[in-house]
């Protein structure tokens, strides 16, 4: 009721009324300003996206869509481009996904075989180190590029997610340690913290993608280290 009250509010009385009727008098029957009037008020009221199903002839103007922000600034982008902590992470990331792609194969095959619990073991510890790492290193590269640690807008929900992958390779880091569960149920997290590594490592190279795709034209590469 507050929101027609609004609605109201907005004509005289006088205008109100003609609206209603659907009828203005200027020398003659003027029903294109009556009608101009009536479907003012069904506009102001109505939120169906087809004007017609609602009896209104007013081309019905939807809000335009916000503008994207950009993953970088100028400033942002300058400052991912002169820090050394770029390059660190170009590098780290890499070498994770190669030690992950070589445990996944280890601990697949002492599931499949039994064979080779010690080594499948010491990949998935070395795997949860290089991500401890590189989540240390992300962590002051972001603070260097949007001058917060963790939780930048631009990569926000990466960010989200990586504190779960973070949590099971710790979890099975944890298990291993104080020796809980079975050697098969402490594979399988692992293998459960490796699909949540893959699927984080998916969300930043589409982020990665997307930073390309809007680029400035003649952009270079990362400058001198800070």
């Amino acid at each position: 009721m507050q929101h027609i009250a609004r609605g109201w509010s907005d004509l005289d009385s006088d205008h109100a009324e003609s609206a209603l009727l659907g009828l203005s008098f200027s020398g003659g029957f003027g029903a294109a300003s009556g009608f101009s009037r009536l479907d003012y008020l069904i506009e102001r009221f109505s939120h169906c996206p087809w004007p017609a199903t609602v009896g209104s002839m007013a081309p019905h103007h939807l809000p335009a869509p916000s503008a994207r922000r950009s993953l970088y600034t100028a400033e942002e982008r300058r400052r991912r481009d002169s820090t050394s902590w770029t390059l660190v992470q170009g590098i780290l990331a890499p070498i994770q996904f190669l030690v992950f792609a070589v445990s996944v194969g280890l601990v697949l095959n002492y599931l499949a075989t039994g064979n080779g619990y010690g080594i499948a073991t010491a990949s998935i510890v070395v795997k949860t180190f290089l991500l401890y790492t590189i989540m240390i290193t992300g962590a002051i590269w972001e603070k260097r590029v949007f001058g917060r640690y963790l939780f930048a807008p631009s990569f926000y929900w990466e960010d989200v997610f990586s504190m779960l992958v973070l949590a099971l390779h710790s979890a099975y880091l944890l298990s291993l340690v104080a020796g809980w569960g079975s050697a098969d149920g402490r594979m399988m997290l692992a293998l459960a913290a490796y699909a949540a590594y893959l699927i984080n490592a998916t969300q930043f190279v589409m982020k990665l993608r997307a930073a390309r795709l809007e680029a400035p034209r003649g952009a270079h590469g990362a400058g001198q280290g800070d």
